[in-house]
């Protein structure tokens, strides 16, 4: 009997349940839903990551800190193989999600990405209205429920359901930067991820929408798992349970310095190098 792979029949999201019934959050050291182990990723023949080692645990937040170049951005692209669609990007190395190799032969990519869901730095609504946005991943993966239901959910879990309950047959191009990043994500949870990658989600965003979005990925922690970049400190301070600190080596590869419990890396960090990042003496 051949053992059937969560990476092409996609099984129930884990659930930690609180003793009133709601989801909460997963201790540091539960099982990690996503683990890197000695990750290298290179554009050609420059190396943009060495030798990562990072293990995410379930419905935390985890914030990737650290300079420009370092390889953030590669690293979450890498986790739900978007960099597959840039030509001259390999990886090596095992990136593992509930235990399955990402990039073994038999896995489709494309059940990679609907596990794995990304939010952009910059919103980018599709040009279509607000519920066919939202409407539309469950669409073309074959949903057979009551869409309507769904994306009034959806845009519910994203906090946005007040402001465009009675205008969602209108463009999602026409809202605010921060209602349009809001849709983005009701648009990736509408297809049920397992994780939720942001890269620097709230860099084009004004700060009360910021602290909006920052707000949200705190409710959503509760049923999901979020790995965030971001180059802003307060924000992952606010923001994240676990951070990791990335900065480059003399070859402009990007590797991890530091990794840990978000209170212990701001006020007792390790090391020098993480030290100087988080107080503002270098980066």
């Amino acid at each position: 009997m051949v053992e059937e792979n969560p990476l092409i029949a996609e099984p129930p999201t884990i659930r930690i349940m609180a003793s009133d019934g709601r989801a909460t959050s997963a201790p540091p050291d539960a099982e990690p839903v996503i683990e890197l182990r000695d990750v290298s990723c290179f554009y050609g023949s420059f190396r943009a990551v060495r030798n990562v080692d990072l293990e995410i645990a379930p419905q935390r937040i985890t914030a990737l800190i650290g300079p420009s170049g370092c390889g953030k951005s590669t690293l979450i692209r890498t986790i739900n193989r978007m960099n597959d669609l840039v030509p001259s990007f390999r990886a090596e190395g095992t990136v593992l999600l509930d235990g399955q190799d990402l990039f073994a032969r038999e896995v489709d990519p494309v059940a990679v990405r609907r596990r794995v869901g990304m939010v952009f730095q910059k919103p980018n609504p599709f040009p279509k209205s607000i519920w066919e946005n939202v409407a539309f991943g469950p669409k073309i993966n074959g949903f057979k429920g009551d869409l309507d239901e769904l994306v009034e959910r959806s845009l519910r879990r994203a906090a946005l359901w007040d402001d465009v309950k009675d205008k969602l047959k209108q463009s999602g191009m026409a809202l605010s930067g921060g209602q349009q990043q809001r849709l983005c994500i009701a648009r990736t949870i509408a297809i049920d991820p397992e994780v939720i990658l942001m890269d620097e989600p709230c860099s084009a965003l004004d700060p009360r929408s910021t602290r909006q979005i920052e707000e949200l990925m705190v409710e959503l922690k509760r049923d999901y798992t979020i790995v965030i970049v971001t180059h802003n400190m307060q924000q992952a301070a606010r923001a994240s349970d676990t951070t990791v600190f990335l900065t480059m080596g003399e070859d402009r590869a990007g590797y991890v310095v530091e990794q840990g419990e978000t209170v212990s890396i701001f006020t007792n960090p390790q090391h020098q190098l993480t030290e100087d990042y988080v107080s503002g003496r270098f980066g």
